[in-house]
C-alpha cells in the first residue's frame, strides 16, 4: 500500500487488523476463510460506500493494516492491493453494508459451537446467561449453499430485518453493528451462548429462562448500548492482549 492515506482510513485499518488478530487469539479462525469487514467513514469516501476486507489467501495472523483490501459495493478493488477478494465474503457483506445503514461492521464465523447450533432444528435456546441477553435480537436465515449468488441477498436481508445477531442455518454465525467493538460484543455473546448450549446438551435437559426474565436481561445488559461504550472497553482490552503477543498488525 502506498502511503500516506487518510488518517481516518488508517485508524479503521488498524482497528480491523486488530480484530483479525483477536479472532485468532480466541480460536475463531477457519483456515483462510470467513471475514470481518468494516465500512470506511464518509470523511474518507465522500459518501461512497466502501469497505475493508481481508486479503483472500492469508491467515488471520497475517492480516495487517496495510494489506487489508479496500473495495466498493460491487466488489471492485479500490487500492493497489495484489490480493484477490473471496466472492463468498463479498456477496453477503456487500449486501448488508449496502442495505442496512447501521451495518458499519460485519463479522462472520464458522466456530464449532456456532455451526452446531446453526445445524440444530431448534436453533438458539433461551436457557443460559448469554442467550438471555439476546432476547429478540437473533435472526435466522436458511441455508442456500455457498454464499456467492447475488440473488440470495434479498432473502437474507428480509430474514435479518433489524436484528444484529444472525444464525445462518447449517452454516455459522454473523453479527453486524454500528461500530467494530459493538459488533464484536454481539458476536462474542452469541458465541458464548452457543458454547454453553452445546455443553449443557451433553448433560441433558436445560432449565429454560422465562421470556420476561430474558427480556429484562437484554434491557439490563449495557454492553451493546452506545451510551455505555458499546463494547469499546472489551475490545480495547482484547487488543491490548494481542499487542503483548504481536503488534505487527499495525504495519
Amino acid at each position: 500500500m502506498k502511503h500516506p492515506i487518510h488518517p481516518d482510513e488508517w485508524q479503521a485499518r488498524i482497528e480491523l487488523a486488530a480484530a483479525y488478530r483477536v479472532f485468532n487469539l480466541l480460536g475463531w479462525t477457519e483456515m483462510i476463510y470467513n471475514h470481518i469487514t468494516l465500512r470506511l467513514p464518509d470523511s474518507v469516501t465522500n459518501g461512497q460506500k466502501q469497505f475493508l476486507i481481508n486479503p483472500f489467501g492469508l491467515h488471520y495472523i497475517e492480516v495487517t493494516a496495510s494489506n487489508l483490501v479496500k473495495i466498493d459495493i460491487q466488489g471492485k478493488i479500490l487500492d493497489d492491493s495484489a490480493y484477490p477478494v473471496n466472492p463468498a465474503g463479498f456477496t453477503v457483506h456487500a449486501a448488508i453494508h449496502d442495505s442496512l445503514p447501521d451495518a458499519h461492521c460485519i463479522m462472520h464465523t464458522h466456530t464449532t459451537a456456532g455451526v452446531a447450533v446453526a445445524c440444530s432444528a431448534a436453533g438458539l435456546a433461551q436457557n443460559n446467561f448469554y442467550s438471555a441477553q439476546l432476547h429478540d435480537m437473533v435472526a435466522y436465515h436458511d441455508f442456500e449453499g455457498i454464499t456467492i449468488h447475488a440473488d440470495e441477498a434479498p432473502r437474507l436481508l428480509k430474514n435479518i430485518g433489524n436484528k444484529p445477531a444472525v444464525i445462518l442455518r447449517n452454516h455459522g454465525l454473523l453479527a453486524w453493528g454500528q461500530t467494530l467493538p459493538q459488533t464484536f460484543v454481539t458476536l462474542w455473546t452469541l458465541q458464548r451462548a452457543c458454547e454453553i448450549q452445546l455443553a449443557t446438551l451433553s448433560m441433558g435437559a436445560a432449565v429454560p429462562v422465562a421470556e420476561s426474565v430474558a427480556a429484562k436481561c437484554t434491557r439490563d445488559s449495557l454492553q451493546f448500548d452506545a451510551k455505555f461504550g458499546a463494547g469499546r472497553d472489551v475490545f480495547d482490552a482484547m487488543q491490548r492482549l494481542v499487542d503483548k503477543v504481536d503488534d505487527s498488525y499495525k504495519s
